[in-house]
């Protein structure tokens, strides 16, 4: 038996190296690695889930970084670029020190680069910090522009480099570099870009000040959000790596907001508290009794005058001053109740039926649908953009308006988003703030339509190749880990909603869609209604000259 499962596991991997990976495995069991807790995990391989959505955003298509994604054989032209690089990091170095010496700075944090790294890394020691020091020497050149533009660094980019970096970025290699070194499976650690330019500069502090410029301009070349004021401050020695320090320039901390977020709809439940029986109160059939009577008194012709007749008969009005709990249990009226009481039901109690222990479960998937713009543009509502960012999410009731933080698109935007989301996804503990935008966008733009009226308005700064680009982008990122609540996207996803959902027109739409069109018995029973009507009429006309009471005239 034990034969035959060392065939099967031989026969499963003929490349595995059972011995190399004792050898391993006891290595990393051996290694002394002080403050092990203070290293989390934050290199981390796409979800799945989120990966076989659209595989190209989430696997480099020119350069490697990092281990995950070394040896693809269609990276490995861009080796002779890291090493041209590596070769002028060699010239920068002070006190004739050598390439190898940085390597050797290196091989003392080989622990704490691999407690980075989700995925158990198959290296022995000398391959993990080589290509550590080489990857990095061609990261740092790379981000030299971008302190360029900062302006902390006045150097030219190199000539064997000029046809991949364009200080201007308007090359496409550059944006495909872009875009590979802020995937969440192609990062190094940022400590090691920091031992780089410390065995480079003088000491630390400089190294910092030149590393943090990089990443300032690097962050505001990618950030969406264009027009944002105000940009987080960087803590170069806080930040794990460049996905990382743009996720932590873009999304808030949430932790004092939720607590205040919770306390407020706690407050408002109890406000809203005995509520419920609201629609039970009988003033709404007297409503849409009113509201028949003013149209047919406007008309007093033909068939008209018959219908009023019946309704001023002694039974009907015996009826409809019957209350609506009885009226509504009578034959024919039954049917009516449900589409009648919600017609003229008050929605602002909906929610508040829930229990407490509900705000910390995380939301159906009905809870986080919201109409797109056209219809709220429709509907009444007013669109306009901010200048912060996710935090400026509201809507004002008082004046009908949406407020949304402008968004930049183009060519690296995709990317950049989905890689935002998988990072999120698996390192967040809390609640998921970018996602949950993304779910936003994604539930308001449907088509074209949705993005450029968000485009008039300034909220969508698009620079793809049309409108309709930019709805496939956000309608193609519909996959989620789990979905999550935040407070206050929530609250002004939920008072978008209620707005929506009480104006008149829409209400009526909604309950011709739910109780007459998608109800069988309403439409018999307006079918049956309309039958007797007309055996009504035709016996009425058998009896009486019709053409004589409707002023018909018959002569030709």
């Amino acid at each position: 038996m034990s034969s035959f499962q060392n065939s099967m596991s031989s026969s499963s991997n003929p490349s595995f190296d059972e011995r190399r990976w004792v050898i391993n495995i006891r290595r990393t069991l051996e290694a002394e690695l002080e403050d092990d807790n203070e290293i989390p995990v934050s290199i981390f391989n796409v979800p799945k889930t989120l990966l076989s959505s659209d595989p190209d955003s989430y696997t480099p298509q020119l350069v490697a970084i990092g281990p995950y994604h070394y040896w693809r054989p269609e990276l490995y032209e861009m080796e002779r670029y890291k090493i041209a690089a590596a070769k002028r990091t060699q010239k920068k170095l002070l006190n004739n020190l050598q390439f190898e010496d940085l390597v050797e700075q290196l091989t003392r944090l080989e622990p704490k680069i691999r407690a980075c790294y989700h995925k158990l890394l198959d290296f022995n020691n000398e391959t993990l910090v080589w290509m550590m020091a080489i990857d990095a020497s061609f990261l740092l050149e790379f981000l030299q522009i971008y302190a360029m533009k900062e302006g902390k660094l006045l150097t030219r980019v190199s000539s064997r480099m000029a046809h991949l970096v364009d200080y201007a970025g308007r090359k496409s290699a550059h944006n495909a570099i872009l875009r590979d070194i802020m995937m969440l499976e192609n990062q190094i650690p940022l400590f090691v870009l920091r031992k780089m330019l410390e065995v480079q500069s003088a000491s630390l502090e400089p190294a910092d000040e030149l590393l943090l410029s990089m990443l300032t301009g690097l962050c505001k070349e990618l950030s969406p959000f264009k027009m944002m004021n105000g940009l987080l401050k960087i803590q170069v020695s806080e930040t794990s790596h460049l996905l990382d320090c743009l996720y932590d320039m873009l999304v808030p901390k949430l932790q004092t907001r939720t607590t205040s977020e919770i306390t407020e709809f706690e407050d408002q439940n109890e406000g809203m508290k005995g509520k419920e029986g609201s629609s039970e109160d009988p003033g709404y059939v007297q409503q849409l009794l009113g509201m028949i009577w003013n149209l047919l008194s406007k008309l007093n012709k033909g068939p008209i005058r018959l219908i009023k007749k019946i309704l001023l008969s002694k039974l009907v009005k015996v009826i409809f001053k019957l209350p609506w709990t009885v009226l509504s249990k009578l034959p024919g009226f039954s049917i009516l109740k449900q589409p009648v009481e919600y017609f003229f039901s008050n929605d602002e109690g909906k929610e508040d039926t829930r229990s407490e222990d509900e705000s910390d479960k995380p939301p159906l998937v009905e809870e986080i649908t919201i109409p797109s713009v056209s219809e709220l543009s429709n509907s009444g509502v007013r669109f306009k953009p901010t200048t912060g960012n996710i935090l400026t999410i509201t809507f004002d009731a008082k004046t009908f308006t949406f407020y949304l933080p402008t968004v930049s698109l183009d060519v690296n935007t995709e990317v950049i988003l989905r890689n935002l989301v998988a990072f999120e996804a698996s390192n967040a503990s809390g609640p998921l703030v970018f996602t949950r935008y993304t779910e936003l966008m994604n539930g308001i733009i449907d088509t074209e339509e949705d993005v450029k009226l968000l485009r008039e308005k300034g909220i969508i700064l698009n620079h793809l190749k049309s409108d309709q680009e930019a709805a496939d982008l956000w309608n193609g990122m519909s996959k989620s880990i789990r979905l999550t609540k935040v407070p206050f996207l929530d609250k002004a996803i939920h008072e978008v909603n209620k707005y929506h959902n009480g104006r008149w027109n829409i209400k009526a739409k909604n309950m011709m869609k739910s109780y007459v069109f998608g109800s069988w018995k309403i439409l018999t029973f307006l079918a049956a209604i309309l039958l007797l009507l007309m055996m009504a009429l035709q016996a009425f006309c058998s009896v009486y000259s019709c053409s004589r009471v409707f002023h018909i005239n018959t002569s030709d």
